[in-house]
């Protein structure tokens, strides 16, 4: 909602992109730079519900005061307030409260979603419910308006892989390997990606993380304002409706997490193979998240982000490196680390390669997702906010 707001008030000051929301032309002599972060800050501020007042108090301050300045405040306002308008009935909200409210049906076979894990056990011995959560994060968010899709169809996802077969099998046998808090077989840098990638709610966030590699990337270019703001509108807009997608793969699907599987459920499945077996004691490296696990959110927001900044910057063999975001959550191991990547698609790999070496996700979760992440960037970058004719 901030990006998109920016590139609005910004690009309705004569900018020379097109879009499809009927707000008409801003007052001419209007400073661009107030307007976009007038118009950012007033879409923001109403979705964390927190007025924002010292930090928009120290932005106004860099501008002095005079018509433009003025023009500015009220076009951003305007601009950030019609956005508010447009999502308020976008279904975003019943999403907030954890109830499936018969969005999508249960499944009723051994692959169906129950939380487990240290942070999710109800500590009752069920060999295969913990009763006392019941219920996964965001089971509304797949019913959001999207930002660029006309329909969730388009991107959605093959059945996840028969927990009978032998691809099954091996998918959970590198995962009961690889994925183990005491893994013998994952090397020291495949842990490190897994806590350099966690992202987890009390941090920067997967969509924050490539937000970021974006402002890296796009700062050392000769953009204007306004093709920055396209630029980080079209970013965000993507990993949405990569969240959009994901969220209604995960709920449509509603398959359980390797944890439960190897703790509780493998005998379940019928597979043959002797590798599937149960390990009461089994622990992901990383903790596992509390919503149905097919396919990735990681991996689709890394998808969608990566291949958006490849195509605003015409490719995608860009080395760049980047320092850890979450120090506070994980110092012992990440205090100090930078890694680098030789393209935008390797950094994309490796984040969702990060959710099998944590123990989080299936490799279908991690394959489906990139490959929808990408296929919706590739799809936002055609269809908006392209140069006026």
């Amino acid at each position: 909602m901030g990006h998109l707001a920016g590139f609005l008030a910004v690009n309705g000051l004569g900018g020379p992109f097109e879009d499809d929301y009927p707000i008409g032309e801003g007052p001419g002599g209007a400073d661009p730079e107030v307007a976009y972060g007038v118009a950012s800050a007033t879409a923001i501020a109403e979705h964390f519900q927190q007025p924002f007042l010292f930090d928009r108090t120290r932005f106004l301050a860099r501008y002095p005061d005079g018509e433009a300045k003025t023009l500015g405040l009220q076009w951003g306002r305007e601009v950030g307030a019609f956005i508010v308008r447009d999502r308020t009935n976008d279904g975003a909200e019943p999403s907030k409260v954890d109830f499936y409210l018969s969005r999508y049906p249960r499944r009723q076979d051994a692959l169906r979603w129950t939380p487990t894990g240290p942070l999710f056990d109800s500590g009752k011995a069920e060999p295969a419910f913990a009763p006392t959560f019941h219920r996964g994060l965001l089971p509304g968010f797949g019913k959001v308006k999207p930002w660029t899709m006309k329909s969730l169809e388009r991107f959605r996802v093959p059945d996840f892989p028969d927990p009978a077969s032998p691809e099954f099998a091996t998918d959970y046998a590198e995962i009961k390997e690889l994925g183990a808090s005491e893994s013998n077989v994952r090397t020291p840098e495949q842990s490190e990606i897994a806590f350099f990638w966690e992202d987890g709610p009390w941090a920067v966030t997967p969509p924050g993380h490539f937000s970021i590699f974006a402002m890296q990337l796009l700062q050392h270019r000769r953009l204007s304002l306004v093709e920055v703001a396209r630029a980080m509108a079209l970013i965000s807009i993507a990993m949405a409706d990569a969240g959009i997608s994901t969220w209604d793969s995960k709920y449509r699907h509603d398959v359980i997490r390797p944890e439960t599987a190897i703790r509780y459920r493998a005998t379940e499945f019928g597979n043959s193979d002797p590798r599937v077996a149960i390990d009461s004691d089994w622990q992901s490296l990383i903790p596992t998240p509390p919503f149905p696990s097919y396919t990735s959110g990681h991996s689709a927001f890394g998808g969608a982000g990566c291949e958006m900044i490849a195509l605003l910057l015409g490719r995608d063999d860009i080395a760049f490196s980047g320092s850890a975001p979450d120090t506070v959550t994980w110092p012992e191991h990440l205090s100090g680390v930078v890694r680098y990547w030789p393209s935008l698609s390797a950094a994309a790999d490796e984040n969702g390669a990060s959710r099998l070496y944590g123990g989080v996700h299936w490799n279908a979760d991690n394959v489906q997702g990139l490959r929808v992440g990408r296929e919706i960037a590739r799809h936002a970058f055609g269809a908006k906010f392209k140069m006026k004719v």
